[in-house]
């Protein structure tokens, strides 16, 4: 048998205006649940708070936020976790939770995550940030950001696992019902192109390609359809939509097959071929590239049709 790990922490869960509260009391029982299996060697101390506290705390959690709550740089609450994090404390954000670690200046020329949906806000607001918005979870070892509203599941589960091991991790999942890791936000993550970006000749040919992604489209004839000579087209519809019309089409043709995939029960070279790749390997390839999942498990997951079984 294992020995229970040594753990003394105290970690401030910070309950700011508009905080999610689902995130505040379930990060609070999981580091119980924590606590509780780490036996009479330590203990996890939780706690929220509201407003600035003299005391150092291990770790400083600031959660998701559903009404769109996102700091500012003169926040008390700003101030005090730039101060936390000077004096030891490891710094962790969860979605939008992140942007107030950017209004304290903590993630400036480092790599960080949101939620997908916030990456054009985020990068706007804080462009001296690395974003990897397709991580879960990014660790750089004093600063920890995980994306996604549920992601403080990920995020709760990588502290435990850094402060009492694998071991440790799997007791607390096992106990929660959850599964301990694995995900990636691209797995989630929806295509939703620039569209309000002012250039109509661009708009026109976005709104062409959604019902010909299935056909052999070439930049040509996306070139001729706008009225565009190819170089400008290239040059306009890369400033517009901040892509280039080919991954612009991946993306469209993607997107159209994980709604073929969860709502129906046809082939996967089927579905395929509808959006627009005659050559099943070249679909399998691009769609694991996108989403980070075979066409087969991205239906297991999501799939909303019940599929017959084999044998």
């Amino acid at each position: 048998m294992q020995n229970p790990p040594n753990i003394d922490l105290s970690v401030a869960l910070v309950d700011f205006p508009g905080a999610q509260a689902a995130a505040l009391y379930g990060l609070s029982d999981l580091l119980k649940v924590a606590s509780r299996y780490a036996g009479g060697q330590g203990r996890i101390e939780a706690v929220q708070i509201k407003v600035s506290e003299p005391k150092l705390f291990d770790v400083v959690i600031f959660p998701p936020s559903l009404d769109g709550a996102r700091g500012d740089a003169d926040h008390p609450l700003t101030h005090w976790v730039a101060d936390q994090h000077r004096r030891g404390a490891r710094v962790c954000s969860v979605c939008a939770g992140a942007f107030w670690l950017g209004h304290a200046g903590l993630l400036t020329g480092r790599p960080a995550t949101t939620h997908w949906a916030l990456e054009e806000e985020f990068c706007a607001t804080f462009p001296e940030v690395r974003l990897v918005p397709e991580r879960i979870l990014v660790d750089d070892h004093d600063i920890v950001t995980a994306g996604g509203i549920m992601a403080w599941l990920d995020l709760g589960l990588f502290l435990v696992g850094l402060w009492g091991g694998p071991h440790l991790v799997s007791q607390v999942a096992r106990h929660l019902l959850i599964d301990p890791s694995g995900r990636e936000q691209r797995n989630y993550r929806s295509f939703r192109p620039r569209r309000q970006h002012g250039d109509a000749a661009i708009l026109q040919v976005q709104t062409w390609l959604e019902s010909r992604s299935g056909d052999a489209v070439t930049v040509e004839a996306m070139a001729g359809h706008a009225q565009l000579s190819e170089r400008t087209f290239l040059r306009r519809f890369q400033v517009a939509t901040g892509l280039s019309p080919s991954v612009y089409l991946q993306q469209v043709r993607v997107e159209k097959a994980r709604g073929l995939l969860e709502r129906s029960r046809l082939p996967v070279s089927q579905i395929g071929w509808q959006v627009g790749y005659g050559d099943p390997s070249a679909f399998a390839r691009v769609f694991k590239a996108i989403t980070g999942l075979s066409a087969g498990e991205y239906r297991r997951r999501f799939g909303t049709q019940s599929m017959p079984q084999d044998g």
